[in-house]
């Protein structure tokens, strides 16, 4: 069963401010109208409305300024973290938004929240990763995030010689099959 309401605020995935939209009515009944974010559309709520659109064409008006400041401040900007990795550079865990978020408090930038960072997946390699932000107002900006190891080149170094090592195996390896095939035509 459906009910409309009226939205008195910016609901995700559901409708923005001055908006009348239908929700079943346990999500009416138990979330958006205890929350304050939204009352039951009657003919009174409805006279409402149109004070609702205006205030929020205004509000939206604002945000997208300061959405639009915020991305070109954050143009060309590099976040670097530093995860625990094995000698092969294999991340223990992986980098996800938790993880991230951080990482602007750091750097003393405000105004970035959990659901403004789109990560399709969580990083799971070392290397350079174009983020993408939503900020408000689907305003976008693009961050780069360099995950690099704990122990910094020490791992690097031992993954390069480990490479270097399997090589030499398998050249051996390759030298002895080539010997046994020619110990066999011998024969």
């Amino acid at each position: 069963m459906k009910q409309k309401v009226l939205l008195l605020e910016d609901v995700d995935n559901l409708g923005r401010t001055g908006e009348i939209v239908s929700v079943k009515a346990g999500f009416g009944r138990n979330f958006l109208i205890p929350q304050r974010k939204a009352v039951i559309a009657t003919s009174n709520t409805i006279r409402m409305q149109e004070k609702l659109k205006k205030e929020r064409a205004i509000q939206a008006e604002k945000d997208c300024k300061e959405a639009e400041i915020l991305a070109k401040s954050l143009e060309g900007l590099t976040l670097k973290i530093t995860v625990k990795v094995d000698a092969d550079a294999n991340l223990y865990g992986s980098v996800t938004v938790q993880d991230i978020l951080p990482l602007f408090q750091k750097e003393q930038i405000e105004g970035i929240e959990k659901k403004n960072i789109q990560l399709p997946k969580p990083i799971k390699s070392l290397g350079t990763f174009p983020i993408t932000l939503k900020l408000k107002e689907d305003v976008p900006a693009l961050i780069h995030l360099q995950v690099l190891p704990e122990g910094g080149a020490k791992v690097i170094t031992s993954k390069k010689a480990k490479k270097a090592t399997l090589e030499d195996e398998e050249k051996e390896n390759l030298n002895e099959f080539e010997q046994q095939g020619e110990e066999a035509k011998e024969e």
